[in-house]
């Protein structure tokens, strides 16, 4: 593993994400390293992904709600986190939800928690799923009514990604919703983990514990494939991206 620090190490680490499986993608690594060295992690999830079927005749949404709960379970267990919350709004209706109520959610979990550094998707929402706007925007409001006490870091990707997996992310249509996936160079990075070794192992048994998510997906870039796909993730600190943004 390869992991390029910022000057202050990231501590207790809150991240804040849509559905289950957004957290394993975007942070396994970082999760897996501060579990590992003895650091506190919490996350919370939005919603239940209840609606993540192709076939809802077989996955009704109360019963795919259930089982991606314990699928979270599994995959949170895979890098050491113990601490996880619900907010419990629906999948694919965050962009509807009172923006108010749910920033005073997250507000109150800041308070609790008291995180040194704050990791969650970018005003694009990676992918631009408006789940992942609504809950940027949710945890951005947040923050700065806490008084912007913590590091708030969103998840990006480096050249490399795009230039290695291009041809993969158009297959899968990953950035078929956002006009212009987000793109940091290295240097503009406030962390980025290079997944190798132990900490790979554990991302990647977080990410096959969400497996009505994540086989598809293995079984169409292949195992090998899949292994290296997200195995550095990057992540740019707000401050930098909010400025010169309407308030």
């Amino acid at each position: 593993m390869n992991v390029t620090m910022p000057t202050d190490p990231p501590g207790t680490l809150l991240g804040v994400w849509a559905h289950p499986d957004d957290e394993a993608y975007m942070s396994g690594g970082l999760m897996a390293t501060a579990t590992g060295a003895g650091q506190r992690v919490v996350v919370v999830t939005a919603t239940y992904g209840e609606l993540g079927t192709p076939d809802p005749e077989r996955w009704p949404p109360p019963r795919l709600a259930r089982h991606r709960q314990r699928e979270m379970a599994a995959s949170l267990a895979a890098v050491g986190v113990r601490e996880h919350h619900w907010l419990g709004h629906p999948d694919g209706g965050c962009a509807d939800v009172p923006g108010g109520p749910a920033v005073d959610q997250l507000a109150s979990i800041i308070d609790r928690v008291r995180p040194d550094t704050i990791v969650t998707f970018g005003p694009d929402g990676m992918t631009g799923h408006p789940d992942h706007r609504a809950v940027s925007a949710w945890t951005t409001a947040a923050w700065q009514a806490h008084g912007a006490s913590a590091q708030l870091w969103y998840a990006t990707l480096l050249p490399s990604f795009h230039q290695r997996w291009g041809a993969l992310n158009d297959d899968v249509g990953l950035f078929a919703d956002v006009d212009g996936p987000p793109c940091t160079p290295d240097e503009d990075a406030a962390l980025v983990v290079r997944c190798a070794g132990p900490i790979l192992d554990a991302k990647m048994a977080a990410l096959r514990a969400h497996h009505s998510q994540t086989a598809p997906l293995a079984a169409l870039a292949g195992e090998e494939a899949f292994r290296q796909w997200w195995s550095t993730e990057a992540f740019v600190d707000a401050s930098s991206v909010l400025v010169g943004s309407p308030s």
